[in-house]
């Protein structure tokens, strides 16, 4: 291992909690401006096709720590503890001399592992007045709004580091998750304006698999009045409905993602004001997606884009050109990697994933994935949508719903046939017409099979 050296980079990770990409103003969003994030991708690099491989939160920040799929780290599904004996990235930067920190969400159930500090979130977390759990010390709650307290712990453990050592800051955020609730600085900002909707806002699912037409994540209907924060008009049904209720979700949604926002800003500022901006990664992602009302959807787990895709902005003047934008397939399992090719740390032989440093540097290896492999494991466990798999290249996106088939009315007692989804991502973007039965498509369903199997078997899945 090497030794403790400052020409190392700092690396700050900040990571907030079901925020879309389409809700980033450097990726183009019509609905919201996020200024600080904004700012990271003007200085440093947009990855377009960063993809979680389980698009839920606790398999998704297991695979961040370890490098490895769901099968692999032991968490597959939002019940799952995380074995905190297992070796992971902070307790190998740790020994490589590294100063260790995790401040926030943790979401993994056992106590984290690997740092010098750490006070996170129980559970999900309260976005007001919560309780934290700090190292050594137990349970206390702390008055104010959860992202201004993370970032505000995250200042204050950077200012009394040892500044001898380079550091690995994990800055997790709760915010934007369920149930959206914004702070008092923002909780009227949209208040007299219509937000757009997304084109697919009523989508009636036709020519798509009965697990898209079933599935219990439909804005309005499948809202509760704590999703809401309010009941719902007497008699508002169907289309009214969800567009009644797209705009308070939203609301509430990009209020949250404006605070986080602030908040980056802040993170930014401290890193110029004490020079480490040169010598620190300074990283911005989500754990997975989020529908914000496409397909008439909230929530995630499908494969579908705005649910499969992480928002990945970094910043490194030395190797990352400023305003670059890199469409390289990179993956969740990657993270780990990355961290500790910066670091000057090997890879564990049982890591999956694969630095993509020299991908931000601009130098795209000859040998790069052009496909990456899905799996979704819950079981119509919450919001009625089937365990899945798939895979996705550039152009093609293959997804098998293998489970317990569902029939027409989502019960599990109305057996079908396991189903299959193909969209061409160039000609269908917004993945609303299914090409799997198409003549025309017939040898790319039977080279994306090939794809899917060759990967399930590269990656060890074999259950």
């Amino acid at each position: 291992m090497p030794s403790a050296s400052n020409n190392r980079p700092n690396i700050l990770f900040v990571m907030t909690d079901d925020h879309a990409a389409n809700a980033m103003s450097c990726y183009g969003s019509k609905i919201n401006e996020t200024p600080n994030m904004d700012r990271m991708a003007a200085e440093g690099m947009r990855l377009d096709n960063c993809f979680c491989s389980n698009s839920i939160c606790t398999p998704s920040r297991a695979t961040i720590l370890t490098g490895q799929y769901s099968h692999v780290n032991g968490v597959y599904t939002l019940r799952d503890e995380f074995d905190g004996s297992r070796d992971n990235v902070a307790k190998m930067l740790r020994r490589a001399g590294y100063q260790t920190a995790v401040i926030g969400k943790w979401h993994l159930y056992s106590d984290p592992t690997g740092y010098d500090y750490w006070i996170v979130l129980p559970g999900q977390g309260l976005y007001h007045d919560p309780i934290f759990i700090e190292m050594g010390k137990g349970e206390r709650k702390i008055k104010g709004y959860a992202t201004d307290l993370i970032a505000d712990m995250s200042i204050e453990w950077l200012r009394n580091r040892d500044r001898s050592r380079p550091f690995f800051l994990l800055c997790h955020h709760k915010a934007p998750h369920r149930p959206w609730e914004p702070d008092e600085k923002h909780a009227r900002m949209y208040e007299d304006i219509e937000i757009p909707e997304p084109d697919s806002l009523f989508d009636d699912y036709r020519n798509r698999s009965q697990a898209a037409a079933n599935a219990k994540l439909k804005i309005g209907e499948d809202m509760h009045e704590g999703d809401l924060k309010r009941e719902i008009p007497p008699g508002l049904k169907g289309n009214d409905l969800r567009r009644w209720a797209y705009q308070i979700y939203i609301k509430d949604y990009l209020r949250c993602v404006a605070s986080i926002d602030d908040n980056v800003g802040r993170l930014l500022d401290y890193l110029d004001e004490e020079g480490l901006t040169d010598n620190t990664v300074a990283i911005y992602t989500s754990d997975q997606g989020m529908f914000l009302g496409e397909h008439g959807y909230y929530d995630k787990r499908f494969m579908y884009e705005e649910s499969l895709r992480m928002p990945f902005i970094v910043r490194y003047p030395p190797e990352i050109k400023p305003g670059t934008v890199n469409d390289d397939i990179v993956l969740n399992n990657d993270f780990a990697p990355l961290f500790l090719d910066y670091a000057g740390v090997d890879v564990l032989p049982e890591m999956q994933g694969r630095s993509f440093r020299p991908v931000l540097a601009g130098n795209t290896p000859e040998d790069w994935q052009t496909s990456m492999y899905y799996r979704y494991w819950m079981h119509l466990a919450h919001h009625g949508v089937p365990a899945h798999y798939g895979v996705r290249t550039k152009r093609y996106k293959l997804i098998y719903y293998y489970g317990e088939p569902l029939g027409k009315s989502g019960a599990v007692d109305e057996p079908t046939e396991p189903e299959w989804e193909l969209f061409d991502l160039a000609n269908d973007p917004y993945e609303m017409n299914n090409v799997y039965d198409d003549a025309a498509y017939a040898d790319a369903v039977r080279e994306l099979r090939a794809e899917l199997y060759r990967l399930k078997e590269e990656v060890g899945d074999t259950e």
